[in-house]
């Protein structure tokens, strides 16, 4: 990986360390409040990715919460990750870690 390429992926680590409570750990959503996650993704996410069955069409490479939640190695501080470090046609979210968990547990309540 090059330098300029491996720079976001650091930048984002020196961030998550920088905060408590937001290590890169194994434990998903725990404590994630599923029901009030899929009332934030509705009003957060919803204008480009689908969020819930029967929502409609996503913007053309936002991949469905279904989707997401299908990745095995899927779990919140991943979402916390993404979301400090999007990439350049996702808009910046001030979620707290609460809400990422809560996000994160509603996207997993989705997998098969």
């Amino acid at each position: 990986m090059s330098i300029s390429k491996a720079m976001p992926l650091v930048a984002a680590l020196s961030l998550l360390s920088a905060f408590p409570g937001y290590g890169l750990d194994n434990e998903g959503a725990a404590g994630g409040d599923a029901a009030h996650g899929r009332t934030l993704a509705q009003n957060w996410c919803a204008s480009c990715h689908v969020v819930s069955p029967g929502q409609g069409e996503s913007k053309k490479g936002a991949p469905s919460f279904a989707t997401i939640a299908q990745s095995p190695d899927f779990n919140a501080d991943q979402l916390a990750y993404f979301l400090y470090a999007p990439h350049p046609r996702m808009a910046r979210l001030a979620l707290s870690r609460k809400a990422i968990n809560d996000i994160a547990a509603y996207i997993l309540s989705l997998r098969d």
